[in-house]
């Protein structure tokens, strides 16, 4: 063979040898061996991913629920705010016969007015008949602007938050983002309808923001909830 063959024949088997995964070591040719340790040494590396926290998981449908239900609390009040353009208020005056007024919104309180008087019948069909009115009209206006409606899915939307919170109180943390989860929902579950300076929102606040800063310094990459 001559010494063109020889080398051309020695660079077709480097190379194939290259493409094949196979280096040159101090004791000759390998099959990956490079290759191998320095998977070997990049695995022992890599920090195992966490195992998913179920607390966490039930703070995301919690907190998917919350901000929905939160959605159809204001959607409400848009509603409210519609009814009473259109409607003059669930109210009636009665006037006893000295001359005294007095504005009731319900039979109930006109019965606290009259009582068992016979002198004040005619007042007392007068005012119920003008609530009933005032009732029907509300009832129209309302299921048309969708009142009703808003309101039931208003309800069913914090039932939904509520029961959810509870799993959330049953279900354990298995890290220290499934903790901050709870301390999150119950925060602003709480907050959110109380004075948020008074006891114990700050004191909760403050327990949340230390956890969440600990966890950050050991974990920098995890995710907490609220954060």
């Amino acid at each position: 063979m001559s010494d063109s063959d020889h080398s051309m024949s020695f660079r077709r088997v480097t190379r194939r040898l290259a493409l094949g995964g196979l280096f040159v070591v101090s004791g000759g040719w390998t099959f990956g061996g490079n290759a191998l340790a320095r998977a070997t040494a990049a695995a022992t590396d890599v920090v195992p991913a966490p195992a998913p926290d179920p607390a966490v998981a039930v703070w995301r449908d919690w907190n998917a629920a919350y901000e929905q239900a939160m959605w159809r609390c204001d959607r409400l009040q848009e509603f409210e705010a519609a009814l009473a353009e259109r409607v003059d208020g669930l109210w009636t005056v009665v006037s006893s016969p000295d001359g005294e007024e007095t504005i009731v919104c319900s039979m109930a309180a006109v019965d606290r007015i009259i009582g068992e008087r016979t002198d004040m019948a005619e007042i007392r069909a007068r005012a119920e008949a003008e609530l009933d009115a005032r009732q029907a009209h509300f009832e129209v206006v309302a299921t048309e602007i969708g009142y009703f409606e808003g309101l039931r899915a208003e309800q069913a939307g914090f039932a939904r938050v509520e029961a959810l919170l509870e799993a959330l109180s049953e279900t354990p943390a298995v890290s220290l983002s499934g903790v901050v989860g709870k301390l999150d929902a119950v925060l602003r579950n709480g907050a959110d309808w109380d004075d948020r300076s008074s006891f114990p929102w700050p004191q909760i606040r403050s327990a949340r923001e230390d956890l969440m800063r600990i966890g950050r310094q050991l974990t920098p990459h995890a995710f907490f909830p609220g954060g």
